[in-house]
């Protein structure tokens, strides 16, 4: 099977990053000093830098993006290499090998009908790869609301799930009363306990109604900023400062702000 041109040029184009990390890796000062360690905070700040892309809808930031994070996955792999660990082929070969294997609906004789029954073979198999538990797999180093769903889907795939939203709903409300009934009469400790309940629960109820809460979140911290900064824009245009303003003041703005988006 010969490869069509725009595959000959992906391989070409990865051909020549992996060439690329070679050299850098080889007389560059400071690739040459970089371990697993140093890159890993890198790495992570441009995880979040894609997300932020994303969030946005930012395509060319995204493709930027997603080009640092290739440069790291390349770059790691060099460094496996010198360590005798891995190569990047057999790294590649090793994630090609696990979706064959978790996907026996495509490569062999499994039937589903939906992507739940993809998502429930999916862990059935990683238990069968020896996996303890079902929540094996989740990052502890995960923020924790993104952990939380994690957590949920995965329990999810075993049955560990409510029935209807409304009950879900239910065990919202009952939360927040135990919320309340913290803030009346326990420590802070129980508060903060109620307090990580009540969101667990509103998590499962975003996951519910098919909002991804970690995006929504984003978007709402985005509108906040944006919104935010016109008001302090808005502020200087008239001569004010926030800081001799009171809160009264800073809403009018506030809602001056919100009208002036909904009529643009």
């Amino acid at each position: 099977m010969h490869p069509t041109p725009q595959r000959a040029a992906d391989l070409d184009a990865f051909g020549r990053l992996i060439d690329i990390m070679d050299e850098l890796r080889e007389k560059c000062p400071w690739d040459k000093k970089q371990t697993l360690d140093s890159l890993r905070s890198l790495t992570l700040e441009e995880t979040y830098e894609l997300a932020d892309a994303i969030t946005l809808g930012d395509w060319k930031g995204v493709k930027e993006e997603l080009g640092d994070l290739m440069l790291h996955l390349v770059f790691y792999s060099r460094i496996g290499k010198e360590q005798g660990q891995f190569t990047i082929a057999e790294m590649i070969h090793g994630i090609c090998d696990k979706l064959i294997k978790r996907h026996p609906h495509i490569y062999g004789d499994v039937q589903v009908n939906n992507e739940e029954d993809v998502k429930r073979n999916w862990e059935q198999i990683k238990l069968s790869e020896g996996k303890k538990s079902v929540l094996a797999g989740v990052p502890a180093s995960l923020p924790a609301l993104v952990k939380a769903l994690r957590l949920q889907e995965k329990a999810k795939q075993v049955g560990f799930e409510w029935e209807q939203t409304d009950q879900v709903l239910e065990k919202v409300r009952e939360e927040e009363v135990e919320l309340m009934q913290a803030i009346e009469q326990g420590s802070a400790e129980e508060q903060e306990a109620e307090f990580g309940d009540l969101l667990f629960s509103w998590i499962n109820y975003a996951r519910f109604i098919g909002v991804d809460p970690e995006s929504a979140l984003s978007r709402t911290n985005q509108k906040f900023i944006r919104r935010f900064q016109s008001l302090e824009a808005l502020a200087s245009q008239r001569g004010l400062q926030l800081s001799g303003m009171s809160l009264s003041e800073m809403d009018g703005l506030w809602n001056e702000v919100k009208e002036s988006e909904r009529s643009a």
